[in-house]
């Protein structure tokens, strides 16, 4: 029997049609990922699907949900399906998660109030999910206080502990290494085995193939290709999927070596890093000069962001010395956050913002256009708020506002994490053109060592915290 079934689901934004009719079917025991680039109307598909659509936009079709009718377009009818009959994984932790609850109260409330279990026991398999997820040291922490990764960890055990035979995973692995990938796409692989119902929305070509079965390929709001999973990884029959595959990093070319000749921009004698008492970063010297690229990777949780942090000042070591380049003023040093959410304010359109960042940095406006365009980016989006756009379009806008600043050094903490593997190598290009034109020095962060290997200069591994040293997030950023 079909777990869930929609026909030909649409969606508009007024007259404009974002959403082309798709139609498809989530049957037990087979995945379904939905795949494509950033703004390709992925997510929207699946608000649809679930009723979960912002306001200012309309659905239209039919979704079947086990013995459930239901018109796309009637929000309302979903709402008693949600986390019994259909658990949503959303693409941002930080808006998911109540910013007052500990982690652990979190997931607890989810199994007691959504699956029913007494409350003692609620505690317990709460306790159980974070440590599967190696979230030991993080239960009593609040969202806030634990790394992009960490928190959308948090989010999978809350969403999953309903126990909905039906779970809609968006971006479920953005942000996490390589082994917390896989370990997320095996604890939503579980749910199969008892006959449950699950559907990936995702750029992470690694997540597709992980997650296997069958695979719908969207590109503005269309259908371009569909298929077993494996079929279209191995023969893809459209243009645009051949794209897709060959921008993964691994069919890069490597960047051409960078002359370490030029005057640095940042030394690093001997550092530290500390977050509650516990040691982070130690022992690391290194010598960064303009237009050269610092590749950092490690897992989830080992200290990048906080490393970041104190390069940039805004912590200090714990031992050492950080030395910035004489002469340049404090807005010369950016960083770009892992979670682009927490850098926007949330009622302020976007525009707003960006123009208030040109203003304070004496950057002229059509800086804002070149950029835009470099960054295919829809001057459109200007007008709308951080919630309503994409979570790839808003890490790019990140970068614009960046940018803006002229700045001499930048942490790229993530950049491209939120990005599919299109944009991604587009915006890393842009970066990387960045270093030869205008001087500038990066540190970039990635999970994946592929990425770093074919961008970097020079490359820094940071090992695995103890842990018991869960660090806490990067400090958030003052808004504009």
């Amino acid at each position: 029997m079909t777990l869930l079934s929609a026909t030909e689901i649409a969606v508009h934004a007024g007259a404009q049609r974002l959403v082309d009719p798709v139609s498809l079917a989530l049957n037990p025991g087979e995945p379904l990922v939905i795949l494509g680039e950033t703004g390709s109307g992925k997510s929207l598909l699946a608000q649809a699907i679930m009723g979960t659509l912002p306001e200012s936009l309309r659905a239209t079709g039919q979704v079947r949900i086990g013995k459930h009718e239901l018109r796309a377009g009637d929000r309302a009818a979903f709402r008693g399906l949600w986390g019994r009959q259909i658990a949503v994984l959303p693409q941002e932790p930080w808006l998911s998660l109540d910013p007052l609850m500990r982690a652990a109260p979190q997931v607890t409330e989810a199994h007691r109030l959504v699956a029913g279990r007494p409350a003692p026991e609620a505690r317990l398999q709460a306790g159980a999910d974070l440590a599967a997820l190696g979230l030991e040291g993080a239960a009593a922490r609040y969202p806030h206080q634990l790394s992009g990764g960490m928190a959308q960890r948090v989010a999978i055990a809350a969403a999953r502990a309903g126990g909905a035979p039906i779970v809609v995973a968006d971006e479920p692995t953005k942000g996490l290494d390589a082994t917390r990938r896989d370990d997320v796409a095996a604890l939503l692989l579980g749910a199969l085995a008892s006959g449950g119902g699950l559907m990936v929305i995702t750029h992470d070509l690694a997540l597709a193939r992980r997650i296997g079965g069958r695979v719908i390929v969207l590109r503005d709001g269309a259908v371009v290709e569909s298929g077993a999973t494996a079929e279209v990884f191995a023969r893809p029959t459209a243009a645009y999927t051949r794209d897709l595959i060959a921008a993964d990093p691994e069919n890069w070319p490597a960047r051409a070596p960078q002359p370490d000749t030029t005057k640095a921009v940042l030394q690093v004698e001997d550092l530290a890093v500390s977050r509650g008492g516990h040691v982070l970063v130690e022992g690391l010297s290194l010598t960064l000069g303009a237009g050269r690229i610092l590749g950092i990777t490690g897992p989830s949780g080992c200290g990048k962001s906080s490393l970041g942090d104190a390069l940039l000042g805004l912590v200090p070591p714990a031992q050492g010395q950080v030395h910035r380049a004489a002469g340049l003023a404090p807005t010369a040093f950016q960083k770009l956050y892992q979670d682009p959410v927490a850098a926007f304010p949330r009622t302020r359109t976007l525009g707003q913002t960006l123009r208030d960042v040109a203003r304070l940095h004496r950057a002229p406006w059509d800086r804002i256009d070149t950029l835009l365009a470099r960054l295919r980016l829809d001057p459109v989006l200007l007008t709308r708020r951080p919630g309503a756009v994409s979570g790839g379009e808003l890490q790019r806008l990140a970068l614009l506002r960046a940018m803006l600043a002229r700045p001499r050094f930048l942490f790229a903490d993530e950049p491209t994490s939120r990005l599919d593997p299109i944009t991604q190598r587009e915006v890393i290009g842009l970066l990387s053109d960045l270093t030869r034109t205008d001087g500038l020095a990066i540190a970039l962060v990635s999970h994946d060592p592929v990425l770093i290997a074919r961008t970097a200069d020079d490359r820094r591994s940071l090992p695995m915290a103890h842990p018991a040293a869960v660090p806490l997030a990067e400090v958030q950023p003052v808004p504009a």
